[in-house]
């Protein structure tokens, strides 16, 4: 199926939902409003056209024996008149490509004449980010693996080094096979590879992103052009600005709060820009397709994908980290995030389990979970009162941790290791708040609470006489 009989069908089965529905007396003023949509989707459907070839987002040239790293089943259908539909639980590796003057060998006079390491429109480097994004229409479920890049794993061919260097040397079949092995043999279906010139523009083409800011970001660098300046606080990020907020890794946790920056924007750019409002910058938004991402997957998979997308609750999207830990100083010649295969193990058996449903496990005994307690209500006695709450339930290895700048309406239950029913059971304990699957808290506990005012509301101060 063609890109403009995509739209066509789109705006068939639109309209007739629409018309249908209509009094009488208003179908003939709808009919007219529908021509104009029509017209609309029509110049949009043109546009694609021109723009896609017939392998349209495919830009590296994979061997026969790359190919088959990758699944070859179908993975969508497109019963007629409908949109390309997902027939089958998927997993995609996405890469974050980040390219420099100083790592190509050859370049134009230009390029070379700069005075500073340049960013480059390629897809050879270093995977600065690394997703295993999992697509499961069995239960409505979409997970987001973040695998930190520092990962210590064998790359065949090359040994023990860090993961980000399996793209330099084989490119995305050898990194699919790298991320495969390290996972136990999860199969990967399809790739993304994204340089960061194509991140920074894809966010400007869906309208820039609404985030909060978790602390003044500074950063300078002159040898790369880089600068980053962002101050604290929730802000609507262009894409230079989103750039800037996913590259700073300058405190405490380095590249893993990098990491747990990048599920920050993701989730606020799933929330945000998932909707129908996404479908008038299409053709903007594949021309940055065209140009800046290489992938195997079909422009049908594509629409699939992000038709199922589009359709997840929020409560279904769980955003994992690959469980390991930071490397001790001097253990290595480099720092390194070193995997916990017993972890991993738990994990891909519970969220890629090659079964297609999501695997349900128990929630854990209270005293096993060590739970962290972070304010964002500016009310020291508040934690107080949690703290004595979880005690009371059975929940002993409870600990304050630093604040949450963000105010919070809503109390955030974050299950920290994936731990989605632990969660829910706290949640239910205390009465309040909402479950999270993410690793944006704090990396020591097993679920953090971000206390909102709604705790406040249910347990205010005790009244003295």
């Amino acid at each position: 199926m063609t890109t403009p009989k995509i739209l066509h069908l789109f705006s068939r089965q639109a309209s007739s939902q629409v018309f249908d529905s209509a009094p009488k007396r208003n179908r003939l003023w709808l009919l007219l409003g529908l021509l104009g949509i029509a017209v609309t989707s029509a110049t949009a459907g043109a546009l694609v056209a021109v723009s896609l070839a017939s392998t349209p987002l495919m830009q590296a040239k994979l061997t026969d024996e790359e190919a088959k790293v990758f699944g070859q089943a179908d993975i969508s259908n497109s019963p007629n008149f409908q949109l390309p539909e997902l027939t089958r639980p998927v997993n995609i590796l996405v890469m974050g490509i980040k390219v420099l003057t100083s790592d190509v060998a050859t370049l134009p006079d230009d390029a070379r004449n700069l005075g500073y390491h340049a960013l480059v429109n390629s897809f050879d480097g270093l995977s600065d980010t690394m997703l295993l994004l999992r697509f499961n229409p069995t239960d409505g479920q979409l997970v987001v693996l973040s695998i930190p890049r520092d990962t210590r794993t064998r790359i065949r061919g090359a040994g023990l080094t860090k993961i980000n260097e399996a793209n330099v040397y084989g490119g995305p079949a050898l990194t699919a096979m790298t991320v495969s092995d390290l996972l136990g043999g999860v199969p990967i279906d399809r790739y993304v590879r994204i340089n960061v010139q194509g991140v920074e523009k894809l966010i400007d083409a869906l309208g820039g992103v609404k985030v909060f800011v978790p602390q003044d970001m500074k950063y300078q660098d002159d040898s790369q052009h880089l600068y980053i300046n962002l101050k604290q606080g929730e802000q609507h990020l262009n894409g230079n600005q989103a750039l800037q907020f996913l590259r700073f890794r300058y405190d405490a946790n380095g590249d893993i709060g990098r990491v747990q920056r990048q599920q920050m924007l993701m989730r606020a750019l799933m929330e945000q820009t998932l909707n129908p409002a996404t479908i008038a910058r299409i053709p903007q938004i594949l021309s940055v397709i065209q140009e800046n991402v290489d992938t195997n997957l079909s422009v049908e998979e594509l629409v699939a994908l992000v038709g199922f997308a589009s359709q997840v609750r929020r409560s279904n999207v769980q955003m994992l980290m690959l469980p390991g830990n930071f490397s001790s100083p001097g253990e290595y010649t480099a720092s390194y995030w070193l995997p916990s295969d017993r972890r991993i193990a738990m994990m891909t058996e519970r969220y890629f389990s090659n079964d297609g449903a999501l695997a349900i496990a128990p929630a854990e005994v209270p005293g096993y979970v060590r739970v962290a307690v972070q304010d964002s209500t500016n009310d020291p006695e508040a934690v107080q009162r949690m703290l004595r709450s979880l005690r009371a339930a059975g929940y002993g290895d409870s600990y304050a941790d630093i604040s949450w700048p963000e105010p919070l309406a809503v109390t955030r239950i974050i299950a920290q290791r994936g731990d989605a029913n632990t969660a829910e059971a706290i949640r239910q304990a205390l009465g309040v708040g909402e479950v999270r699957v993410e690793s944006t808290g704090d990396l020591q506990s097993d679920i953090t609470i971000q206390l909102g005012q709604d705790w406040l509301s249910a347990n205010p101060p005790a009244v003295t006489e």
